[in-house]
């Protein structure tokens, strides 16, 4: 990462590009101090007739140094919070001299600042219960308030600009809310938002911008909130459904709370971005700190997620000589005087990832985030979002439920676990059965990986509640039987594995939940490791299924060469029985950057050479997992169809 806290914003103006002056990441000490040596502003306090509140109500207003009644001027409305008034941001946020500093060094353009008081009622004061019903909406009365009087007042009584790219609206907490809420619904009259720490009162996404598209007209969206401020969902959701709607916003994560500390800081950075031409390509690269990973235990700050895909670390281990980060390549961290390890890692794409924290050459699993059981071991792991990742997300829908059970197995003479998904309803309606997915998980991974990594019950209930896939149970057991590790992995693993499906998890499953016997309601699936099961097992027995899901697989060669014969073989010799047998045999790959695309395209030769009929699909990302989520959405889709 770099360190340097500077970052140099390019604009476009007349058709040449216009080099602004550098734009400080976080304030600098003493932005927000008077400097008795340069020009000041200057703050008056005026007052409006309202007729949405039927009485006269004051606001402050600061006029930028040099002001001149003979120019004309844009207008910044800078809006308090919940337990404020007009004079919270004058007493607590001292504007009129953090943008005094700014105009000294040539880092703004000139504008008039309004601060109103957005708790339009006849008693405005904020005293007594501030929220209580009647006062909290006020808040909302103020959109009128705004609207209809204080604007109209500000640009008759003072030299300003009429047109909405040359007026602003920013607020913080409630005054943040009040800002997406006015700014968002009343776009022909505002073209820059600055959204600071938004409190509850922000509407939800979809009624904020039920046409999504309509917020292009914007020249800036800057939402902003401090890492510990507990109110961050209510920016971080508005700033995910811009992200989902490909909507260019600045998403500022800074260090810090629910106070001034922040909101000053705040003011220093937007309000250099107003009135300018700006650079939207340059937005993911303004924010400070990232988004905590969705893989982090509970109130976990690090690992976070920043914009382009860096992720930052900071681990504390006072005593350690060397700490790093194993996440597909090592990065060094750095020490403070407190004992805190940090760093930044390279952009990294958009998937899960498995990493560990090495002390002192020592790997372990870093205590602030979920363990996964893979590699051959339990490890840390992280979600990375990506565009398109929104059909295994967390929604509003019906949920299955995951059931974690234990059964003994007399092929392998052990006890065996295995996770099993029941779709929604199943506990509410006893009568009814359902078909059965059993799905396998690939090498260095157990049973658990479907249903944590894989997120497949997410993505069941997904589709089930859009009417895309019938409901099903999903029986995930474990692969791992054998001799350990895949140089020991061949024709005897494939047998045992055969038995034990047969033998143990499919007569377990079938007795203890409600699953429709029969090949026409069985399906199986797997991936690497899993798919190679899939096949020997689904070829080997087609008349027990009617689905075989084949994940970033195919023989491994040289290895499974004599497997792989023995079974093309089979195939030729029960051609039409298998045919008969498999309605949807599914074949997918991570594209050619998969481990196993080339064992995959081989395979594919070789049924092709046979005649079988197959499905195939490429959905670029490797051998990685949500390439494997999208190819149970997919194959998911297509089973137990009438």
């Amino acid at each position: 990462m770099n360190r340097s806290i500077i970052l140099t914003v390019t604009f476009m103006l007349s058709g040449v590009f216009f080099s602004a002056q550098t734009l400080d990441k976080q304030a600098p000490q003493g932005f927000d101090i008077e400097n008795p040596t340069i020009s000041h502003g200057k703050i008056d306090t005026v007052q409006y007739l309202s007729k949405t509140v039927g009485t006269t109500r004051k606001a402050l207003i600061y006029t930028p140094p040099g002001f001149k009644k003979g120019n004309k001027y844009p207008v910044l409305y800078l809006l308090h919070g919940i337990g404020g008034d007009e004079k919270e941001w004058f007493s607590q946020g001292k504007p009129n001299v953090i943008l005094d500093n700014l105009y000294a060094q040539e880092k703004l353009q000139p504008m008039i600042v309004v601060l109103p008081n957005g708790r339009a009622m006849k008693n405005d004061r904020a005293t007594g219960n501030i929220m209580a019903p009647d006062k909290v909406e006020a808040f909302t009365t103020f959109e009128k308030d705004l609207l209809n009087d204080l604007i109209p007042f500000v640009e008759k009584k003072y030299p300003v600009k009429k047109d909405r790219e040359s007026r602003a609206l920013a607020g913080l907490s409630m005054g943040g809310g009040q800002t997406q809420n006015f700014a968002f619904g009343n776009m022909d009259k505002f073209a820059w938002l600055g959204a600071f720490s938004s409190a509850p009162n922000t509407k939800e996404p979809g009624q904020l911008l039920p046409n999504p598209q309509d917020a292009l007209k914007l020249k800036l969206i800057f939402i902003s909130c401090g890492d510990a401020d507990g109110l961050m969902p209510f920016s971080k959701r508005t700033s995910d459904y811009l992200n989902k709607n490909k909507i260019p916003h600045i998403f500022y994560i800074e260090p810090g709370g629910h106070d001034f500390k922040v909101w000053k800081n705040d003011l220093y950075i937007f309000s250099q971005l107003l009135f300018k031409p700006v650079d939207k390509s340059e937005f993911s690269n303004f924010t400070v700190l990232g988004t905590p990973a969705a893989t982090n235990i509970r109130n976990a700050q690090y690992p976070q997620i920043l914009p382009d895909g860096r992720v930052m670390f900071k681990i504390k281990a006072p005593e350690a000589q060397k700490v790093q980060i194993d996440l597909g390549k090592k990065y060094d961290l750095k020490k403070d005087p407190d004992g805190f390890w940090t760093g930044t890692t390279d952009p990294q794409s958009g998937s899960f990832h498995y990493y560990s924290l090495l002390i002192d050459g020592v790997a372990v699993a870093d205590p602030s985030s979920e363990t996964f059981y893979g590699m051959g071991r339990y490890a840390s792991g992280i979600d990375i979002p990506f565009e398109g990742d929104d059909f295994y997300a967390l929604k509003d829908v019906p949920h299955g439920g995951i059931h974690i059970k234990n059964f003994y197995s007399k092929v392998t003479n052990s006890w065996r676990r295995v996770f099993i998904y029941t779709p929604p309803g199943y506990d509410q309606n006893s009568s009814e059965s359902y078909p059965a997915l059993y799905i396998l998980h690939g090498g260095g991974e157990d049973e658990s990986g479907w249903a944590k990594q894989g997120k497949a019950n997410l993505i069941l209930d997904n589709l089930i509640a859009e009417g895309k896939a019938k409901k099903m149970i999903i029986v995930m057991p474990d692969s791992n039987i054998g001799q350990a590790g895949i140089r020991n992995f061949g024709e005897r693993n494939l047998q045992l594995f055969e038995r034990e499906l047969k033998e143990s998890v499919i007569p377990f499953a079938e007795t203890n939940y409600r699953i429709k016997k029969g090949k026409e309601n069985r399906a199986l699936a797997g991936l690497s490791m899993g798919g190679i099961y899939t096949l020997y097992t689904g070829i080997q027995n087609s008349e027990m299924f009617s689905g075989l899901g084949v994940f970033s697989s195919g023989y491994m060669l040289p290895a499974l060469q004599n497997v792989a014969d023995k079974q093309y073989k089979f195939l030729t010799e029960h051609k039409s029985a298998f045919s008969s047998n498999i309605r949807n045999f599914w074949i997918s790959m991570g594209g050619k950057d998969d481990i196993a695309y080339e064992n995959g395209q081989k395979m594919l030769k070789e049924l092709d050479k046979i005649g079988i009929k197959y499905s195939y699909t490429d959905y670029p990302g490797g051998h990685t997992w949500p390439v494997w989520r999208n190819s149970l959405c997919e194959f998911a889709q297509g089973l137990f169809k009438e």
